[in-house]
């Protein structure tokens, strides 16, 4: 363990921290923030101020909040009945003013955990049992409602929000102000009050570092999944047919045979 990971933790004179809640070597805890008994912090954590932790909540080394976060609450869901559940948050996220995440249900996995290296900008919101990936960002006032699964790299853009129960694709991008109600494939990029998949997220795909060759790969196959007259399970089969070898074009494909004849979210029909 480094000489930094080892320091005594600073926490303000104004800070409540319950018996029984566990802080990491190094963390530093802000002005007036609230701790409840059975949270634990990683090391290297911050709290700035004002941040509010409670239920069985845990945050992994490195992750900052920012002042007036809600984080670990009871969930907003009637069907709760005070059920033992746990918010897991990962490594190294940074999570922004008046944020909002709340811990699982037994409607679910009594489970909602957040991956590393995320941002979650001001005032967005993780609701109960949802599953956030890696490197995923939430913009101002983006919101996930129960049991949403949103998988790496993936982005939301702001005053955004996203049903109960709906799957995001790796590296699908949300276009602000869009409500969507549907699963998003992965590379997707939906946009719309009421979301329609607009395209591949080809600014994202470039950003991560795919070959021209591959993009252009993604972009027939969008087509032939999309287009045509044949049912879309029959789309599906013909191009997984064709491309079994490439595992880009794969991750899309797994991904709609898993949806469960859950809706997922397409194209605007054309006209031609």
């Amino acid at each position: 363990m480094s000489e930094t990971v080892q320091k005594t933790p600073y926490i303000h004179p104004t800070a409540v921290i319950a018996d029984g809640a566990v802080i990491g070597a190094g963390c530093s805890i802000g002005p007036y923030c609230v701790i409840g008994e059975h949270v634990k912090l990683g090391a290297l954590v911050t709290l700035k101020s004002h941040v509010v932790i409670d239920g069985d909540t845990e945050i992994g080394d490195g992750t900052t909040i920012f002042p007036f976060a809600s984080i670990g609450s009871q969930p907003q869901d009637l069907k709760y009945k005070g059920e033992r559940s746990k918010l897991v948050i990962g490594k190294s996220n940074l999570i922004r003013e008046h944020v909002t995440m709340n811990p699982g249900t037994e409607g679910d996995r009594m489970l909602t955990q957040v991956g590393d290296n995320c941002l979650f900008m001001v005032g967005s919101h993780v609701a109960h049992d949802c599953t956030v990936g890696n490197n995923v960002i939430l913009a101002n006032n983006a919101t996930l409602a129960g049991h949403v699964t949103v998988e790496d790299f993936v982005i939301i853009g702001g005053l955004s929000a996203v049903q109960q129960f709906v799957r995001l694709g790796a590296h699908a991008m949300i276009g602000g102000m869009s409500g969507v109600e549907s699963d998003v494939i992965p590379f997707g990029l939906v946009k719309g009050e009421r979301a329609t998949l607009a395209g591949l997220n080809l600014v994202g795909l470039e950003r991560r570092g795919y070959e021209k060759s591959q993009i252009q790969v993604l972009m027939r196959v969008f087509k032939d999944i999309f287009y045509g007259d044949k049912s879309l399970s029959e789309r599906v089969d013909a191009v997984a047919s064709a491309n079994g070898d490439d595992k880009t074009v794969m991750a899309i494909i797994d991904f709609l045979k898993a949806r469960d004849n859950r809706p997922v979210c397409q194209p605007k029909k054309r006209n031609d």
